[in-house]
């Protein structure tokens, strides 16, 4: 009987049960999109798949982008684990076909088709008889085959709906699927680079450790030699001191961002005066800007502001800061420090007149280890600690610090302390 033949409650009867679908597919798709771990929901698709075409078994096969084959993620029906390991190849498989052409195929009886790759049955000891297979497809781009094996009901005879029902179940699937696969890299990538952080965490433990004793024997044979070293030999002598005292701060950075990142960094707590210890500090740096022929400026707050801080905690913050705005100035640039209040906090900034920073690079310039210039070609010297250690020994005293910048026009860095109260 053709369709025109129906009668009108034999048509309700088809839209109703199409609807009943549809509605049961929706429901299906609520639950894929909360599932986010790939097992659990190869596992809900192939059961709907089952379900929704009636049928003995279905199956997911995922594309290997690698080998450029298809891979039995799951398949419901069929006991055999030993599925998992058979490859599908895309030529001379049904499933192959499907990836190919990008098109749904029904195969009423797979002995009659040469494309039936018959090592899945050998292998589960199953009969499939009929396959109906449709591409899982992600922005034009198969990922995949669904397939339900075998109809039940009907002669067994799958049917022009069976395949718009499983469509319709494959293109949800399909981006679920491929949703929960970017979840998985996304946290394989997380705990690797977890385990990097740590290793480099590692790195710095160790070598800040085993480096200190045999500094400490050095400076002193140096210190020694210095005192009796006498016209070009004490000049040589001067310069090994110099590189040994740069090794020893770097050491000491290591040692400072490990006690920060451990919770071991520990304060010890005055009563401070901002003004003074900024221009104790920039008397400190006087001589280096002279040499690079800069000027450095101060402003401070008329009214000393006082917190309650670790001096030589801050200290180590403002020599930082300080440091970068001499080696990032041009000769001839100018540096300005500010104390200010601001409410209920003391605001101090670095100015500087220097190369700036592009503002991509501002988000991460706190990072450990890390530099605006390439490694390998940078111009300037130093590990990429010193900021680090400064946003740290910030944070550990309830404070913040942040940079302003145009890049070519100087940079300026301010970090904020609530003021002592009373």
């Amino acid at each position: 009987m053709s369709r025109e033949e129906w009668t009108l409650e034999e048509k309700v009867e088809v839209l109703e049960k199409r609807v009943a679908v549809l509605e049961r597919i929706l429901r299906i798709s609520q639950i894929l999109t909360s599932t986010l771990q790939l097992e659990p929901l190869l596992q809900i698709i192939t059961q709907a798949a089952t379900e929704l075409t009636d049928t003995e078994a279905s199956s997911i096969m995922l594309l290997d982008k690698n080998t450029g084959e298809l891979h039995f993620e799951v398949i419901n029906g069929v006991k055999s684990e030993e599925v998992k390991r058979i490859t599908v190849p895309l030529e001379g498989s049904i499933a192959g076909w499907i990836v190919r052409e990008g098109k749904p195929l029904l195969i009423p009886d797979v002995r009659q088709d040469p494309r039936f790759y018959s090592k899945v049955d050998e292998t589960t000891h199953f009969e499939t008889r009929s396959i109906l297979g449709v591409p899982l497809q992600v922005k034009g781009e198969v990922i995949g085959v669904l397939e339900a094996l075998n109809k039940k009901t009907g002669r067994g005879i799958f049917t022009q709906d069976d395949m718009h029902t499983l469509s319709t179940l494959a293109a949800h699937a399909a981006i679920a699927i491929e949703n929960a696969r970017l979840m998985t890299e996304t946290q394989k990538a997380y705990e690797e680079l977890s385990e990097l952080d740590r290793l480099k965490s590692d790195f710095v433990a160790i070598a800040s450790h085993e480096l200190q004793t045999p500094l400490t024997i050095i400076l002193g044979y140096i210190s020694f030699l210095k005192e009796r070293a006498t016209g070009e030999a004490g000049e040589q002598v001067e310069i090994v001191l110099q590189s040994a005292l740069r090794l020893r701060s770097l050491i000491d950075d290591m040692i400072n961002l490990r006690h920060i990142e451990t919770g071991e960094a520990e304060l010890e707590l005055e009563r401070l005066s901002l003004n003074e210890l900024v221009t104790t500090i920039t008397a400190e740096f006087a001589s280096l800007a002279e040499a690079k022929r800069q000027s450095i400026g101060i402003r401070l707050a008329p009214q000393p502001p006082m917190v309650e801080a670790d001096r030589q905690k801050l200290h180590l913050v403002l020599a930082n800061l300080l440091s970068n705005a001499i080696k990032f100035t041009p000769e001839g640039g100018r540096i300005q420090v500010e104390v200010e209040t601001k409410g209920n906090e003391v605001w101090v900034s670095v100015r500087d007149t220097g190369i700036g920073i592009p503002p991509r690079e501002q988000e991460r310039i706190f990072d450990r280890f890390y530099q605006v210039e390439p490694s390998l070609t940078r111009r300037f010297e130093g590990m990429g600690l010193g900021l680090s250690i400064a946003k740290g020994m910030v944070e550990l005293h309830g404070g913040r610090i942040w940079v302003e910048s145009v890049e070519g026009m100087g940079s300026s860095f301010t970090f904020a302390l609530p003021l002592l109260e009373g």
